[in-house]
């Protein structure tokens, strides 16, 4: 058997975001947040996953969310690339989804707390040995909570763990090996099949039971994954070969330019040496918007469109 990879945005949401997943979910997060401890008996999934309709729509997969016991929502996100302002992002999220609760005129005892789930395949807090970290709001000197049941942001790196699947004990072991080695195992391990809600994920994330459609959505995450990877390890090594900060900047943003023009003409076809030129003139920023955009580019008039309007901003 072969097991689609948990950490791309597409699986994760498929293994824990569709509508059959509460009770994979239920388990998942009773063992990063309480300990494995029952805390969470039901919850709603909001936003669930739907199979794409649309090749190359990149918005199809977003974090997924659930309204769990004590009226908390819990949003969670699996991130792969360890990209620029992402700790940013995450605190916009995680504040975004706790101040939308409320309406225009409505009193603020509505509000309830949020969870920032977020599992990396890298290392945030090289500082802490701890594979799952929490962090809450707190005063700066005497380390005093302040509303700590309100925001709370809690971390799994997933490079920090290193039991092998004789040494797990728990069940937040457990799910932490689904999510760290899934994808590069052939079947079940009885380990972790003597848990019916892994197991249950197990079969959601076998390849066998994928349509076509989203086995090649697939793909393409994957590809672009290991792609963006490759560009920022040669964008690093340039940088160091020319050996100042400019050549590390230059580097960083010669290897995106490459990256970007070998995905586009993947999907839209070859390029002309002027539309080639046009997005070797684009900001940092702008390599970055145009990085996600692509996605849903169906023919080089898309790309075209695309850069003029923002070619029309600058």
């Amino acid at each position: 058997m072969n097991f689609i990879n948990p950490k791309t945005d597409f699986a994760f949401k498929k293994i824990f975001g569709s509508a059959d997943s509460k009770d994979i979910l239920i388990s998942f997060l009773n063992a990063i947040l309480y300990e494995a401890q029952p805390v969470i008996e039901d919850l709603e999934i909001l936003d669930p996953y739907l199979a794409p309709k649309i090749k190359g729509v990149k918005d199809t997969y977003l974090d997924v969310k659930a309204k769990i016991s004590g009226s908390k929502t819990v949003i969670i996100e699996m991130q792969v690339l360890n990209v620029e302002s992402f700790e940013k992002r995450i605190l916009y999220n995680a504040t975004k989804a706790y101040s939308v609760q409320l309406k225009s005129g409505e009193n603020y005892n509505l509000l309830n707390p949020v969870i920032a789930l977020t599992i990396t395949d890298f290392q945030m807090f090289e500082h802490l040995e701890t594979v799952i970290s929490r962090f809450c709001i707190k005063e700066k000197n005497n380390r005093v909570e302040y509303l700590a049941d309100e925001l709370e942001f809690v971390f799994v790196e997933l490079p920090k763990f290193d039991k092998t699947l004789a040494e797990l004990e728990t069940l937040t072991d457990k799910w932490i090996y689904f999510m760290k080695t899934a994808r590069t195992l052939r079947s079940v391990p009885e380990e972790l099949g003597n848990v019916p809600e892994l197991r249950k994920a197990f079969t959601i994330a076998n390849e066998a039971n994928l349509d076509p459609d989203e086995l090649e959505d697939l793909e393409r995450r994957e590809i672009f994954i290991q792609d963006q990877r490759g560009a920022i390890t040669k964008a690093t090594r340039i940088g160091r070969e020319q050996g100042i900060e400019q050549g590390i900047e230059q580097g960083i943003k010669q290897g995106k330019v490459t990256l970007i023009v070998r995905q586009l003409e993947r999907s839209v076809g070859v390029l002309s040496p002027d539309l080639k030129t046009s997005i070797a003139q684009l900001s940092a920023q702008q390599l970055e918007n145009l990085g996600e955009a692509l996605l849903d580019f169906a023919s080089v008039s898309d790309l075209t469109t695309w850069l003029q309007a923002h070619n029309n901003r600058q």
